[in-house]
């Protein structure tokens, strides 16, 4: 008797303690991922020669479309442990961003690959989409692609007969809101249709790249830096793209293992969401040799001026 008193109160603790780790996760993460995130905005932002290059184009691209995705996923996420409802129409419109944003990820990375490739098998005959002042014309068709599941979850998603969606308060969850089993099968379908088209293009690009950089280099250093830089843009591509497996390890592991049912959405988050968006910029961005040049310059730059605020005036000695 004693212990089915005691149950509850260790129910609690427990739970306590599962949405403290989470945020204690979560949240270091995220101050990471924004100290870098603006750090290399603003070196991008500063540095005219960047803006004329179109890969440098989409990789900001692909930065504001992270951070989108970063604070919308973050904001749900501390919303929905805290159990806090809000309306209908805002809790769709950040699931609406955070879905683009999150499968378009991946079809940036594809483009930044494509773009590679033809800068390297057209360097003076580059197509005319594929440069700095018609970049967006590249760019256009990703996010109309991106568009296409949550304008089907929308339309397919049901919300309760005659709930009026200013009013109606949700505690804020995709698949609490659309738990459609049609909806489920759709969306599966169209991430692996995505996930094939992404791993082809990537797979085509990149073995195209790596025989071209065999035959027309003799130097076996500059060989091994180019398996280098194709193994580490194969990694971040490898960690978006995975991003497209969520639905399916969502619904194997309920399957598999009830005590999971909770604790999955937090898995998937962290691992399909938040950490590659965390790790895609870091190996993207600090292993480029300007970019990294640049963004030192603006971190030493920033130091002194901080010192000398806190110090009053600038030392003697």
């Amino acid at each position: 008797m004693q212990n089915l008193t005691e149950n509850p109160g260790n129910s609690t603790a427990n739970a306590d303690l599962i949405i403290a780790i989470k945020i204690s996760i979560v949240l270091p993460l995220f101050f990471v991922f924004l100290y870098f995130i603006v750090l290399m905005l603003h070196t991008l932002a500063s540095q005219r020669q960047f803006w004329e290059n179109p890969r440098y184009i989409l990789f900001g691209y692909m930065l504001i479309n992270d951070t989108l995705l970063v604070v919308c996923t973050v904001l749900l996420f501390l919303l929905y442990l805290a159990e806090f409802r809000f309306s209908y129409v805002l809790c769709m419109t950040l699931i609406f961003v955070s879905t683009v944003t999150f499968q378009n990820t991946p079809f940036i990375l594809a483009t930044m690959s494509l773009e590679r490739y033809v800068a390297i098998f057209y360097p003076l005959r580059r197509p005319a989409a594929w440069r700095a002042d018609r970049i967006w014309a590249v760019i256009l068709p990703t996010l109309l692609v991106s568009l296409a599941v949550p304008i089907i979850e929308l339309c397919l998603g049901g919300r309760s007969p005659g709930a009026s969606a200013l009013t109606t308060l949700v505690l804020c969850r995709s698949n609490e809101l659309n738990s459609s089993p049609l909806l489920t099968l759709v969306k599966i379908s169209l991430y692996g249709v995505f996930f094939l088209a992404v791993a082809l293009a990537i797979f085509f690009t990149y073995v195209r790249i790596l025989r071209e950089a065999r035959r027309m280099w003799r130097d076996q250093a500059a060989v091994g830096k180019a398996l280098y830089t194709v193994l580490l843009h194969g990694l971040q591509l490898l960690l978006c793209v995975m991003s497209f497996m969520q639905p399916v390890t969502e619904q194997a592991s309920v399957v598999r293992a009830r005590w999971l049912r909770e604790q999955i959405p937090f898995l998937n988050y962290l691992c399909f969401a938040l950490l590659p968006r965390v790790l895609s910029p870091l190996i993207y961005g600090l292993r480029d040799e300007s970019l990294r040049t640049h963004m030192r310059r603006a971190v030493l730059c920033c130091s002194p001026a901080i010192t000398t605020q806190h110090m009053g005036k600038p030392a003697t000695h």
